[in-house]
């Protein structure tokens, strides 16, 4: 007697493997279209270098002329991709002159003076005009080694330089002090309040949160506007040059969370300073927003219409993000979300609270469909279309019992709009980084996880044909740009939905039943034969049937076969009262949309 196997769409985590009987519980590399699962698309490399640093933030656009640019924003740098080229615009801090500045000891570690030079560990200077000295020369970008004091610091040259000191008249540059590519509770000198505690007196636990570092874009005209979190406003004005770095804008607050520019092209800076040019003053729920059209123009006038101004969000301890939406900007705190609707006259804008206990986990865990948002919150997901609703979620305790919640800040979602898809992705306990993603397919209302899948930024397709993200390298050197004495941690950045490969290579797949009755479970079943049914079949997809008597049995009976585009049906001795199906596939080129299988079963006695 053939039976037919029904099992649902998505997977289902909040059971028992028993209790999902006729649906998923788990997949890698996977994806539900049309209710049937599939392999996921491929990816390949967008460029072949990787770039400095750990990607957390990305923005496509065009130019007036049709060009189009990705800003890429990692702990490191700020780059822009065109034309197939990833050029540095990292903006920068200090221009200086020196004199004499290099001292070598015989080894590659060259000492530089510089008095005040407010440089930091690992951040980058670039010399020139520079004179030899023993014959090395020094006029290049380098990755700052260590801090000796404040008057001087070491890089690393290429090769050993004999004793001297020297060097002539330099031209240094520093780009701005890089962040930190994790999130972490702060322990050490200058962390907290001074005589707070007992002189000498270790510290086991921190209230102090360092936050991973992140950028928020925004376009206005052509031009790219840039913050990152806790930093200055900065303009990259694409009439300079494809290669020239973003200029901070002096008469905008110097302390920001967050970057928006809205429909009505006021530029908005949230989380900011109460007194504009004073970070001392920083005011994590207050939002500043400049004069239309005018950048520049941040002071508090009377004629408020069309005039710059501020405003406080009320419930929360931080603004978390923001996104232009059904014609207002929404605005979420690490506990609300909020509206800010332009509305004209004295007032501007005006700012109201639509939902409580929904706030954002990240800056970039949102995503914004047709007039719909999607966003991550600390326990659950949500929707917000007109009204704050909690989405019902088959993988939630998956999610949140197993997030890392001093990493969570890196949350990223990502939007894969011709599949429906607001993809989040999130470390898991225990890791300082992006390792897992979850999948909410909005058309189908159906969910799916995949621990084989981390990007720390996602972009969808639309100013380019396919989504681009990138994913992070951390023991791999950067190789966009020769930089002496960089040390590792790079990202490498992705065309998606590109082929069926990754990379080239074979990506693994692999889609796991709960245990599925063999008719109504209260007799014992004899399966002599599998009937598979695949929409699309190119290549080869392992089945592996397992078979059990009780939920609780060690011992299962397992089956394997390999099923091929010619394959019909496949022979088995299974015996049980339930069983499961793992499909996988490892090798390249190949691909499947799964259908169902029938099996060929009789009774076996009820033992």
């Amino acid at each position: 007697m053939l039976s037919k196997v029904n099992i649902a769409p998505g997977i289902d985590k909040e059971t028992t493997n028993y209790g999902a009987e006729g649906r998923w519980i788990d997949c890698v590399n996977v994806r539900f279209r049309a209710k049937l699962p599939e392999k996921i698309g491929g990816w390949t490399k967008l460029v072949a270098p990787k770039i400095c640093g750990v990607v957390r933030a990305q923005k496509t656009w065009y130019s007036t002329a049709g060009v189009r640019f990705m800003a890429i924003g990692t702990d490191r740098k700020l780059y822009v991709y065109s034309e197939g080229v990833v050029s540095n615009i990292t903006p920068e801090r200090l221009s200086a002159t020196l004199s004499g500045p290099f001292t070598a000891n015989g080894t590659a570690t060259i000492t530089v003076a510089h008095t005040n030079h407010g440089a930091t560990e690992g951040s980058f200077v670039t010399y020139s005009g520079a004179s030899t000295l023993n014959g090395a020369d020094f006029n290049a970008e380098y990755e700052i080694t260590s801090i000796v004091d404040a008057n001087s610091y070491t890089i690393t040259h290429t090769g050993n330089v004999s004793a001297g000191t020297g060097g002539g008249t330099v031209t240094a540059k520093y780009q701005i002090n890089v962040g930190s590519a994790t999130s972490s509770f702060g322990f050490g000198w200058g962390t907290a309040t001074w005589n707070a505690g007992s002189w000498n007196t270790p510290r086991t636990s921190s209230a102090i949160f360092v936050e991973a570092t992140s950028w928020s874009f925004d376009i206005l005209g052509e031009d790219l506007f840039a913050i990152r979190n806790n930093g200055a406003l900065y303009r990259w004005d694409l009439s300079g040059g494809v290669a020239t770095p973003a200029q901070v804008i002096t008469q905008a607050p110097s302390t920001s969370r967050f970057l928006l520019v809205t429909n009505g092209q006021f530029v908005l800076c949230l989380g900011t300073e109460e007194t504009i040019g004073t970070p001392g003053t920083q005011n994590n729920m207050l939002i500043r927003w400049s004069a239309q059209r005018d950048y520049t123009s941040w002071t508090f006038t009377s004629l408020r219409e069309n005039a710059s101004g501020s405003d406080q969000v009320q419930e929360g301890s931080k603004i978390m993000a923001a996104t232009r939406s059904r014609g207002s900007v929404l605005v979420w705190t690490d506990s609300s979300l909020n509206i800010l609707t332009l509305i004209g006259g004295d007032a501007v804008f005006s700012l109201q609270q639509v939902g409580s206990s929904c706030g954002a986990i990240s800056p970039f865990c949102w995503a914004e469909v047709n007039g719909v948002s999607y966003w991550m919150s600390q326990t659950a997901f949500y929707i917000f279309d007109g009204s704050v609703k909690k989405l019902d979620c088959t993988v939630q305790s998956y999610v949140f019992d197993d997030l890392d919640t001093t990493a969570q800040v890196q949350v990223y979602a990502g939007i894969n709009v011709d599949f429906n898809e607001v993809t989040w992705f999130y470390p898991s306990k225990g890791s300082s980084a992006i390792n897992r993603s979850v999948t909410y397919n909005y058309l189908e209302d159906v969910w799916y996880t995949n621990t084989g899948f981390a990007r720390t930024a996602w972009s969808d397709r639309g100013v380019y044909s396919n989504p681009f993200a990138s994913r992070y390298y951390p023991n791999d050197l950067p190789t966009n740009e020769t930089i002496r004495g960089v040390t590792a941690g790079s990202s490498q950045i992705y065309r998606h939905e590109d082929g069926l490969n990754d990379d080239g290579g074979a990506m693994t797949c692999s889609l796991t039943s709960g245990d599925i009755d063999i008719e109504d479970g209260d007799q014992v079943y004899h399966i002599s034969r599998v009937i598979p049914d695949f929409k699309n079949l190119s290549g080869t997809v392992n089945v592996a049937l397992n078979f059990l008597n009780y939920p609780t049995s060690t011992t299962p009976r397992n089956f394997n076969s390999n099923i091929t585009p010619t394959t019909k049906h496949f022979s088995v001795r299974g015996r049980g009262r339930q069983s499961n199906i793992v499909l996988s596939s490892s090798a390249t080129d190949s691909n499947w949309r799964f259908g169902t299988f029938r099996y060929d079963i009789t009774p076996d006695g009820a033992r």
